[in-house]
């Protein structure tokens, strides 16, 4: 009964659970297992002491650094897809592949949120699962370095999870739509902050999109930037103007 009992706790314990998660989502066996838990955990489940599992840690430093990498590695993926293309082009397709919005997607599709929810403590929120794949690109760098990374962005979440030839012609920069005609129309945008206040801990923003001192539209978000672009896309379809759904 004993060495059932070690068979199976050796077989289905947490750890190896978390192994085999991995492994399906980067296609190898990490070896240093603790960076990247570390990489799974929110900075809203610590409580700072030094006592917890990651020494008062979260995942925000791998953040940083797989922010960087991930950028690099689209730049050079779309560097060599579109020869042709000028910067502009490419600029424009990497905001869109690396933005929060479609980093979050990503997080979700590779089911991030379920390891998100076995290692923290709190809600899961939409924002957690970029964080969480900027991170796990920076355990992966930190672990393999920039070859082998690249590889795991290009092969598993790019051509999984992207859909880059899609993205060439969709435009949801509702703020730079808006930019653009309201210029050609001679026109003053300008966007105002009308209440700064918190929710689940978190700073929310509420802003106002002004057309030539006309409150047009106003748009919610934890990212001031993100609820510039809801309140823009709000006026674009108040002045009847159509916008990309997605």
């Amino acid at each position: 009964m004993k060495t059932i009992r070690r068979i199976y706790n050796f077989y289905f314990s947490p750890e190896k659970d978390f192994v085999r998660r991995l492994r399906r989502l980067l296609g190898f066996t990490p070896a240093y297992l603790k960076i990247f838990k570390l990489a799974f955990h929110h900075k809203s489940s610590n409580d700072g002491a030094k006592s917890s599992p990651y020494g008062g840690q979260s995942n925000e430093r791998l953040e940083y650094l797989g922010d960087a990498v991930l950028g690099t590695i689209v730049a050079e993926y779309l560097y060599k897809k579109y020869p042709t293309e000028d910067e502009g082009f490419l600029t424009k397709m990497r905001s869109k592949i690396v933005k929060r919005k479609s980093l979050n997607e990503i997080g979700f599709n590779m089911g991030l949120d379920e390891i998100l929810s076995t290692y923290n403590n709190t809600r899961i929120a939409k924002s957690m699962l970029g964080n969480a794949v900027e991170a796990l690109v920076g355990a992966v760098y930190v672990e393999q370095g920039y070859a082998l990374t690249t590889k795991f962005v290009v092969r598993r979440m790019l051509k999984n999870y992207v859909d880059v030839e899609g993205l060439e012609t969709f435009d949801d920069n509702y703020k730079s739509q808006l930019l653009e005609y309201c210029q050609k129309n001679g026109q003053r945008v300008d966007y105002k902050i009308l209440k700064r206040f918190k929710q689940d801990k978190r700073d929310r923003f509420r802003v106002a999109v002004l057309v030539d001192g006309a409150k047009l539209a106003v748009g919610e978000d934890y990212n001031k930037k993100s609820a510039e672009q809801i309140a823009s896309k709000r006026a674009l379809q108040g002045m009847g103007m159509a916008v990309t759904q997605k």
